[in-house]
């Protein structure tokens, strides 16, 4: 084991899949697009971002006789806020974010004359299914490295200008495209477009993350050994002893962690409480576990 960490050098850790990140990515800006077309911008759903506020201005257009394509839209909105991002931030940011901005706005304006409209009409079976399958997409391409571009861009250069998180400014940002879409659609769309924006968000967070399988457990007991040593030998899980001190008292505690599974969570209660009733517990959600007993180590 030793010599093998010796061979590894600074720099070269990460392994680099170029074909199949970029697959990937292709993949899921195509379901976004397909996602885009068939869903959200046929039932004029404004799901946030450059998307959403594409589509407010795609039926504006419309109405007044001139047809702007909401790919072709989206990429000269993104291309302006790349461009200001250069300034701020060089070449650097831009490399992993022009393939998603070009080839998302591509697959939108491609796909649009030959996607079918699905659900049409039935504005939260559209929200659900355009949020859901949109979010799967995206999450693939965030899973691979890659980047759409649109909000993400606004949150990033505002967050160096404003003292709010990126997540706060996406919101923001999110929330005026939505208000825009209920002055043009009317308030019942702009709320399905919400829906859609949280069915989204959801999505993508489960495609990073993962299913919340497992639970993380913090025990601090007058009697950690016998309790780690339950752990061990009746779940059969593995238990790691840490040093804590009472703020109050002053006196040392030994804390126990572990890691078990949501199945058995009622009997790590009834260790804990069998050995000691005034230990206190502390479980909650991991969002993905790596090693022995749990999911093989390695990129997936």
């Amino acid at each position: 084991m030793v010599s093998r960490l010796r061979r590894i050098t600074p720099g070269k850790v990460l392994r680099h899949r170029p074909v199949r990140t970029y697959l990937l990515i292709t993949v899921g800006l195509l379901l976004t697009a397909w996602s885009l077309n068939a869903f959200l911008i046929p039932n004029r759903l404004a799901a946030g971002g450059v998307s959403g506020l594409a589509t407010v201005l795609f039926y504006t257009a419309q109405d007044l006789g001139v047809t702007l394509p909401v790919g072709l839209q989206m990429l000269v909105m993104n291309i302006v806020l790349l461009a200001i991002a250069l300034r701020a931030r060089g070449w650097r940011y831009a490399a992993k974010t022009i393939y998603g901005i070009v080839v998302l706005s591509f697959f939108i304006d491609v796909l649009a004359p030959i996607t079918p409209h699905l659900a049409e009409g039935d504005y939260l079976l559209a929200a659900l299914y355009g949020g859901a399958l949109s979010g799967l997409g995206m999450g693939m391409v965030f899973k691979a490295g890659g980047t759409t571009g649109g909000t993400d861009i606004v949150a990033q250069l505002l967050s160096r200008k404003i003292s709010l998180g990126q997540g706060q400014l996406l919101l923001a940002v999110d929330a005026f495209v939505i208000l825009l879409a209920g002055v043009k659609f009317g308030p019942e769309l702009a709320l399905y477009g919400a829906v859609a924006v949280f069915v989204m968000g959801a999505t993508i967070d489960l495609v990073l993350e993962g299913l919340r399988v497992e639970k993380a457990a913090f025990i601090v007991s007058e009697h950690g050994a016998l309790i780690g040593d339950a752990i061990m030998k009746d779940l059969g899980r593995g238990a790691t002893a840490l040093s804590a001190r009472g703020m109050y008292s002053g006196d040392p505690r030994e804390m126990v962690f572990t890691v078990v599974s949501r199945k058995e969570i009622d009997d790590l209660k009834q260790i804990v409480s069998t050995i000691d009733p005034r230990a206190l517990l502390i479980i909650s959600d991991v969002h993905e576990a790596i090693g022995e007993g749990f999911k093989e180590m390695g990129v997936r």
